[in-house]
């Protein structure tokens, strides 16, 4: 055996999985070979809320090759499931538009897709409430929001401080309902064979898919596999199971002996999987003449749904950002009749962060401050919130170092003054973080397979963020081996527990179990072990998180040009420097870092989920009309970011990465746009018309 200490992690390393990805050969969910399967497709609610006075099946059960026809009449009972969308089919009672009210499977999707249509539904339709706002009468304070932090936090005096306040920002900024459109679709193939049963899954959490439906079927979790080597995209939506899941299992369960597959349709990615909630922050800033804060208020509003309770945390980022005595933030949320909420990328810190680094560019114009240096004189020594130290807080040098490869130039910081032919010309900047995160949980087994060569054996899934090639890296370093010599297996429940992708956890989260595993083995094998040695650990409670804030951060720097005759803005530059511990794959951690600075301008100047408030369902359903970037949309964007090694975070020196890239990314383009126009829009996604008086 070879001895290595960090000789893998920090290769720039192409990732393992993409000759099977480039071949066409990697099977995704919906991809898995199974005999002769069936072929399900729902039918949704036609009515935002109301009761189903009775359902018709009987033309769609006439049609040739139908197998079955699920409705809420006939629809096998569940037991506990946890969380109300996933009670599907089990009242005539409908929640929302799209609701799942019935399904047909039958032995080819377009067999289904004929008899789905001639299902006859009859509503008694009750009045109905899907327009969120921030002065909504039904507005509550939630007992926690997502994370589990508190929903509100105050120390200080902070209405004090605003009106001693030399200068103040007093504003509202609003982000639009969005949706998770990854590539591949949520799909399911289900297989039942002697009462246990084996699930095809596009998601993020094998493991957590399993222990839902268990509870709702009422089988014990080791009679459930899920399979989902690889996954097409996820973006937090398929961080847990959703009805779809519940459904195919149903479905199968009905059918012995007959696989079901069901590919949710683009048009419902809009309906029952999740989304990102519209948010309202206002946002007060109190500050001396120099811009130093003195005050910090930030108040948010956010909709959940009557199906279940999902409050965006988009005020905690405020709580540990800048240096001040007095801050308060406070969460609000309005329950309407709408699809539960869920995660999408960086949640709470996405919506939350656009609020507060576009107020801090007011207050820097109000000072008549450079942006960069506002941040600056704000950096607090310790964490605000707990006091503790920080394991690595180095904003201040992505800050110099950004602007520094970016060009940024503080004197000019007059808006309305550069132009290029027809086209004025911003620049603008904002922050970033995230909270580091490791989930207890992970286990990890490792053989000796004789010759130098290892397995190391996870449930845990790749979504596309490089996970593969992460963990072989890793494990490498952990075991004194070459990358080479590793044999990782993922995406599979009969593998040892893993936990989920998302929060940007998962190569801490399995990264620190394979170190301890490997540890392990060292321990009971030496140096010498023989084939089929083996050993497993798994990551337990970070003990540095009661002695350290640990967190990542970031600077955005982004040029804006916006056609002075069409209103047109382009994004020809951006840049993006981070600190983020020690980078476990240059080239697919920059890939990531991009994505989501992608996801931000997308963020800043393209989506928005449009609900009709008479219907309740959202009327852009498709990617013909939620717009999203085209390549032409990104130009230049470059992450880089700071050379560290972080041990208080996790064995190998790392923290996140998937998610810091977005968060404070759709601020900075804002910024540019003033810095271009000297016009402020504090509504997500920005209109054109928003910039006519400056035109």
């Amino acid at each position: 055996m070879v001895t290595a200490t960090h000789s893998a992690i920090g290769t720039s390393t192409a990732r393992v999985d993409a000759p099977q990805k480039v071949a066409g050969t990697a099977p995704y969910a919906y991809e898995h070979p199974v005999e002769h399967p069936a072929y399900l497709v729902p039918l949704t609610a036609a009515v935002a809320r109301g009761t189903i006075r009775a359902i018709d099946t009987d033309a769609a059960l006439a049609v040739p090759g139908v197998l079955t026809v699920l409705t809420p009449q006939n629809a096998p009972r569940l037991v506990e499931p946890d969380s109300g969308e996933h009670r599907v089919l089990q009242s005539f009672e409908v929640a929302f538009r799209g609701q799942i009210v019935a399904a047909v499977v039958a032995e080819t999707p377009e067999i289904a897709q004929q008899a789905c249509d001639l299902i006859a539904v009859d509503y008694d339709e009750q009045p109905h409430d899907v327009a969120f706002r921030a002065d909504h009468p039904g507005r509550y304070t939630p007992e926690k929001v997502n994370g589990g932090f508190p929903p509100d936090t105050a120390r200080g005096d902070v209405d004090t401080a605003l009106a001693r306040a030399e200068v103040v920002v007093d504003e509202t900024y609003s982000t639009p309902e969005e949706h998770n459109n990854p590539l591949e679709p949520h799909t399911a193939v289900a297989v039942w064979a002697d009462d246990r049963l084996t699930l095809y899954d596009s998601t993020q959490h094998p493991h957590g898919v399993a222990a839902a439906l268990a509870s709702a079927l009422g089988i014990e979790q080791d009679r459930i596999r899920v399979i989902a080597p690889y996954v097409g995209g996820g973006f937090g939506s398929k961080g847990g199971p959703h009805a779809h899941d519940v459904l195919t299992a149903m479905a199968a369960r009905k059918l012995p002996g007959r696989a079901v597959k069901f590919a949710v349709p683009r048009r419902d990615m809009f309906a029952y999987v999740g989304y990102r909630a519209p948010t309202v922050s206002h946002m007060r800033l109190g500050a001396d003449r120099d811009g130093r804060l003195t005050a910090i208020a930030h108040d948010c509003v956010v909709q959940s749904s009557h199906v279940d309770e999902f409050v965006e945390q988009a005020a905690v980022p405020a709580r540990i950002m800048y240096a001040t005595d007095n801050l308060r933030t406070t969460h609000r949320a309005v329950t309407l009749d709408v699809p539960a909420p869920f995660w999408m990328r960086a949640p709470g810190e996405a919506p939350g962060m656009f609020a507060l680094e576009v107020a801090m560019d007011e207050l820097a114009h109000r000072c008549g401050t450079d942006p960069v240096e506002l941040r600056v004189r704000n950096e607090p020594e310790t964490d605000p919130e707990s006091g503790k130290p920080w394991s690595s807080r180095r904003l201040i040098e992505c800050l110099r170092e950004g602007g520094r490869r970016f060009g940024w130039d503080p004197g000019d910081r007059e808006p309305g003054t550069r132009r290029d032919g027809r086209w004025l010309v911003g620049t603008g900047v904002a922050a970033a973080t995230y909270p580091h995160m490791v989930n207890p949980g992970s286990e990890v087994s490792v053989r000796y397979l004789g010759d130098g060569r290892f397995s190391v054996r996870t449930g845990a899934a790749d979504i596309g963020t490089g996970a593969w090639t992460a963990l072989t890296l890793v494990a490498a370093d952990a075991l004194g081996c070459s990358p080479e010599d590793v044999e990782v297996e993922i995406g599979d429940t009969a593998l040892p527990n893993a936990t989920v992708a998302g929060g940007s956890s998962g190569t801490s989260s399995w990264g620190s179990a394979i170190v301890a595993a490997a540890d392990e083995f060292h321990k009971r094998h030496g140096d010498n072990p023989g084939p089929g040695a083996e050993a497993s650990a798994s990551a337990g409670e970070d003990p540095q998180l009661e002695h350290y804030s640990i967190h990542s951060f970031g600077a955005h720097f982004a040029e804006v040009r916006v056609d002075v005759d069409t209103g047109e803005i382009r994004v020809p530059r951006m840049l993006g420097m981070f600190s983020v511990g020690r980078v476990v794959n240059p080239r697919t951690a920059r890939s990531q870092l991009i994505g989501g600075m992608s996801f931000g301008i997308s963020m800043a100047l393209f989506e928005e989920s449009v609900r009709d408030p008479r219907l309740g369902h959202v009327v852009n359903h498709d990617l013909a009309e939620y717009l999203v970037p085209t390549h032409a949309d990104i130009g230049d964007v470059d992450a880089a970011w700071l050379d560290e090694d972080d041990r208080h975070a996790t064995p190998m020196g790392s923290r996140g990465v998937g998610e810091i890239g977005i968060v404070g990314s759709a601020a900075a383009v804002v910024n540019a746009i003033w810095h271009a126009t000297g016009t402020r829009v504090r509504s997500l996604p920005v209109r054109l018309d928003d910039l006519l008086p400056a035109l």
